[in-house]
């Protein structure tokens, strides 16, 4: 199951987003690319491993001004059927 995380302040927002397999991995990144690359910044994007064993892909805008990341996040969401962001 892929779940997701937010995080948000003053011109910077974070959106993390587990993994459980490496399938669920590959399906979901191409998505996520095309979907990132509508926005007019470019964010910052790693990977790491968590405790419990999941991949973690973390994309980050900084300067984010016009909040652009809102819209490209619930479009992440959507097209991974993301049900639930803490």
């Amino acid at each position: 199951m892929i779940d997701a995380e937010f995080r948000s302040e003053e011109r910077f927002s974070r959106m993390a987003i587990g993994f459980d397999t490496h399938e669920e991995k590959v399906n979901a990144l191409p998505q996520i690319e095309n979907i990132t690359k509508k926005c007019s910044l470019q964010p910052e994007i790693y990977t790491t491993k968590v405790s419990s064993g999941k991949e973690v892909y973390v994309i980050e805008y900084h300067d984010d001004c016009s909040r652009e990341a809102g819209p490209i996040f619930e479009e992440i969401m959507k097209v991974l059927d993301i049900k639930i962001c803490s």
